[in-house]
């Protein structure tokens, strides 16, 4: 296989066509938020600047998911814990109160029986984590 991937050609193309998928999506909701947001300030705003603000969000938001990934590789594991978001924002005092909030938010919206289970076997973990908001597991690269 070429470059050591664990992956047929068509099993790669797939993955890179969803991924390019989500990116416009996401690029879209940008675009719809920026208009939206311009919009209800009374303003006008050219689409060469929508398209601009479009791509540095992505930019960014790919940026913050490999730092995400270094603090869970660093940390010895290969899931992002809500620790990992807050520690990221920790340059902009605003920002990481607001993700605290949110993160307590959701705590506190976690049924009791969740927050204090009893350890279980790694596939009932697995399963368990992957519904919950408030980790984001990273598949083996």
């Amino acid at each position: 296989m070429e470059g050591g991937g664990h992956g047929s050609d068509a099993d790669r193309e797939e993955d890179d066509s969803v991924s390019d998928h989500l990116k416009d999506r996401f690029r879209l909701s940008v675009i719809s938020i920026a208009e939206a947001e311009a919009k209800k300030n009374g303003m006008e705003i050219s689409e060469p600047i929508v398209t601009c603000i479009s791509d540095l969000a992505l930019h960014y938001t790919e940026q913050l998911a490999k730092e995400f990934e270094l603090f869970a590789q660093h940390a010895g594991r290969k899931t992002v814990y809500t620790d990992d978001v807050i520690l990221s924002a920790h340059r902009n005092e605003h920002l990481s109160t607001l993700l605290r909030s949110f993160c307590n938010d959701l705590k506190a919206k976690e049924p009791q029986s969740e927050r204090k289970r009893k350890k279980v076997s790694k596939k009932e973990d697995k399963a368990t984590a992957s519904a919950s908001a408030s980790v984001i597991h990273i598949p083996d690269v």
